[in-house]
This record gives structure tokens, sequence and C-alpha cells, in this order.
């Protein structure tokens, strides 16, 4: 059992100014569009700084973040870092949470566990969080698509949202993968001087009396929008085959029928197994 700190701000601006810092380093561009769809930040129209953002009850929402790479969310973190210095609470897996040493990191970063067996429990924290003006980010997809297209996505995002009476924002982000992803470790040769592209598309609100898989859907669809915007103006013109390109665009990726083929193959993750 790891130690579990108290979340911490201060942890928190730890972790985004080393992330701030790693861009800098490996002067990564990141071109966001869409911005004006993320919220208000709480500074009265003021840009935001100092400390992280001042957490206002009824001022939640749900970020739901496209899943191509190891380090999307990572940028999408850092978006809303720069925005409204808002601090992102991540759903994350339990075994994450009782590793030596990454178990620590998640506790005082406020991130919220799923446990091994049933995520009740986490669902209830993040609506409780929500409720209270945090921003849950969450990973509909519930893993890497190796398609980069977006695949099918869990309804917890939507029905977060629905209960807690929050939007959902749906972030889409093309070109981190490029850095790191399945079978593709982190390349400093690809990072350096690598573009990262985002775009934010229009916060969805979810009727509670509304079908939870009609509405995944429509937030699938939105993501997938999101990445072809990204696509069409992404300043790295891709080589024949490349393989980070979707494979109905001449990429070299899976298409998405042998992507369900290779995941079905691989089963279901479990605590302790990680997939290659």
């Amino acid at each position: 059992m790891p130690w579990r700190p108290r979340p911490s701000d201060r942890f928190y601006r730890v972790i985004v100014r080393t992330g701030l810092a790693l861009r800098r380093l490996f002067r990564i561009r990141v071109i966001v569009t869409g911005r004006g769809h993320l919220p208000a930040p709480e500074h009265l129209g003021e840009a935001p700084s100092g400390p992280s953002r001042r957490v206002v009850p009824g001022r939640g929402a749900v970020v739901a973040i496209t899943h191509f790479g190891y380090l999307d969310f990572a940028f999408a973190e850092l978006l809303l870092w720069w925005h409204t210095r808002a601090q992102l609470r991540f759903l994350v897996t339990q075994a994450a949470a009782d590793h030596w040493f990454a178990g620590p990191a998640v506790s005082a970063a406020g991130h919220v566990p799923v446990g091994y067996e049933s995520g009740t429990h986490a669902y209830d924290a993040a609506v409780a969080r929500l409720r209270a003006g945090e921003y849950i980010a969450i990973l509909p997809e519930a893993g890497v698509s190796r398609s980069f297209r977006v695949r099918e996505c869990k309804t917890g995002a939507v029905r977060m949202a629905a209960e807690a009476g929050v939007p959902v924002i749906p972030v889409s982000v093309w070109g981190a993968h490029r850095l790191m992803t399945r079978r593709h470790g982190f390349s400093p040769a690809r990072a350096w001087r690598a573009p990262v592209r985002i775009h934010v598309g229009e916060p969805m609100t979810v009727d509670p009396a509304r079908d939870a898989g009609q509405a995944t859907e429509e937030l699938r669809l939105v993501l997938q929008a999101g990445i072809d915007a990204c696509i069409a103006d992404f300043p790295l013109a891709p080589s024949p085959g490349a393989w980070w390109m979707p494979a109905d665009l001449g990429g070299g990726a899976p298409t998405d029928e042998e992507r369900q083929r290779l995941d079905a193959a691989e089963g279901p993750r479990r605590a302790g197994r990680r997939r290659r």
C-alpha cells in the first residue's frame, strides 16, 4: 500500500510546470482552436495567473478527451491550465493508485481511482466533485485507439454530466500520439519541434432523461469531428503509409475492423497486466 498524501495545490503546480518545461525543451508547438468553448475564467475576464482556479459550486464540467496516445491527457491538462489555471481531476486505474511510485503522485494530484472490480465508488466521488465545481477529465474510449479514429466510448462521461448537471466539454487531441503511443515509444527526434493540434468542441448539455447510449454516440461523433478538423490543417505532411495516420487517409494504422479484432484478441485489461 503506497503512501497517500492529501491533494496539494503546490504539488499540482509542480507537475504542470514540469510539463511546460518539457514542452519548451523540445519546442513542441501546440495549436488550439475552439478555445472560446472552454469555461470562462473565474478572474472577471482577466488573464488567469498565480494560484490555481478557485472551485465554485455549480461551475464544474466533464472534460472528455480523445485517446490515441499516452500523452493526450497531458496536453489537455496544459490547455485548461493555460486558460483558467484549472486543475483536472482524472479517473485513473486502481493499479496506478496502488503503484509504489505513481500512487503518491495520483493522491497528491487529487485524481479519482477506479476500483478493480467496480467503478461505483469512483463514479459517485466524481459526481460529488462535479457538483462541488471541479473539472473531471475522462478518456471515454477507455483505451488507446490504435486506428487513430475515435473508437466506441463508455457512457460514464455523459451519465456523470447528466447527474451532476454540468456540461461535457469535448477535447480532441491530434499529434500527441506521434510522441508516444502503443508500440511506438517516446522518441526525442519525433518530439523535437513536433506540432500538437487541439480542438475544443462546443459543450454538450445532457438531459438526464435522454438515453445515455445515444448521448455517448453524439459525443463520439463530436470528438471525431474535432479530430477531422485537426487533421485538415495539421502543419506536418505525412509520408505515404505513415504509421501515425488512419488507414482511410492512406496511413499505416490498422483499420477500425482490424483494431476491433486486435482488441478482442487481447481481451479485457486486468489489474497488474500491461498492454503493449
